[in-house]
């Protein structure tokens, strides 16, 4: 199987090389408004940010924000296909202007931008990030009224353009690409406990300062659930390039857009050990699957069902077919990379 993948240097708010109806999947966390890292990048978009800043005025600057993101969620409608998912990581942020603190509500905000675009909501994701504070307030400590909880979790916002998907019957590189069993019963809870952030080390100055990447393991998932072998994954805010690097691991082709050229020299480190990277992905799936099936039996459950290509059993039939794959060639190419996947 081949795998193309292509990075663009260049403003997400006009994706003039992805064509109309040319994309499954959109797997992407934006900056998010009214946290302070990014303050400087909004303002650069548009200038009445660092006003409203200023002045204290957060619900000015809040939606001056968003604004600079909306042209973003415009080419995100156009280049999905019928039926294809947005599935957008964000979190709310909270912050003190002119005295006053209150929580800054991203994740709302972002939605209604992709639902009056026409995309139309599905069940999302909470996952807890990381802290490194073992408060859990914020505020006034132990005296009421005035302590605030601590924001730990983040969303992910699912959305759908149009109707479902269809698939030509017996699809290969759709069975092939089924999640397991207790994958699903975990993949697709509303709440993921078993995710945790993670900070880069970045060792570029300034860079370190710039990089958000949430982890591996949201984008690699987000993937699985919602594509297909091959199928086109755009990130509008490509960053490091994490969700390149799981759509890689995940055997489908990629396209990524970030202003900041200065990234892809940290994405070419990161690309050194795709190889190693995408079998160690492949090896836990299948691990963790031989050590279901070791409990279920363990248990004196059965199963109904044996896996074509694996020697284990399976709960469904749907599962049968499955298949995982790992890199086995990286390939440069003009715009990007291509590569070869290889059954593990």
């Amino acid at each position: 199987m081949e795998t193309s993948h292509r990075i663009v240097v260049g403003d997400s708010r006009s994706l003039e090389e992805v064509a109309d109806r040319s994309v499954e999947l959109v797997v992407t966390s934006p900056p998010y408004p009214m946290i302070e890292l990014w303050d400087g990048l909004f303002a650069g978009l548009d200038p009445s940010v660092e006003d409203a800043l200023e002045s204290g005025d957060g619900e000015a600057a809040f939606e001056a924000m968003h604004a600079a993101l909306d042209p973003v969620w415009d080419e995100v409608a156009r280049v999905l296909v019928d039926g294809g998912i947005a599935c957008v990581n964000v979190g709310d942020a909270t912050r003190s202007l002119d005295g006053r603190f209150r929580v800054y509500r991203n994740h709302a905000r972002v939605g209604r931008a992709l639902e009056r675009r026409g995309l139309e909501p599905l069940p999302e994701i909470l996952w807890r990030k990381p802290t490194n504070s073992a408060a859990k307030f914020m505020g006034s400590g132990t005296l009421p009224p005035n302590a605030y909880v601590t924001l730990e979790h983040e969303h992910v916002l699912v959305f759908r353009k149009g109707g479902t998907r269809s698939f030509e019957p017996g699809a290969d590189r759709r069975y092939e690409a089924a999640y397991f069993w207790e994958e699903r019963n975990r993949w697709f809870s509303d709440v993921w406990t078993d995710v945790r952030g993670e900070l880069q080390a970045l060792d570029r100055g300034e860079l370190r300062e710039r990089s958000a990447a949430y982890p591996l393991e949201i984008p690699y998932r987000l993937i699985c659930m919602y594509s297909a072998y091959g199928e086109t994954v755009l990130d509008p805010f490509w960053g490091t390039g994490t969700t390149s690097l799981a759509a890689m691991c995940a055997g489908r082709s990629s396209v990524g857009y970030e202003l900041d050229a200065e990234f892809l020299p940290v994405f070419e480190e990161r690309l050194a050990d795709v190889e190693e990277l995408s079998r160690s992905v492949a090896d836990r799936r299948l691990a963790d699957h031989r050590a279901f099936v070791r409990q279920r039996r363990e248990a004196g459950d059965g199963f109904d069902h044996e896996a074509v290509h694996y020697g284990f059993p399976v709960m469904t039939d749907l599962e049968r077919r499955i298949r995982l794959h790992a890199v086995d060639a990286v390939e440069p190419t003009d715009d990007g990379y291509r590569l070869e996947h290889v059954p593990v």
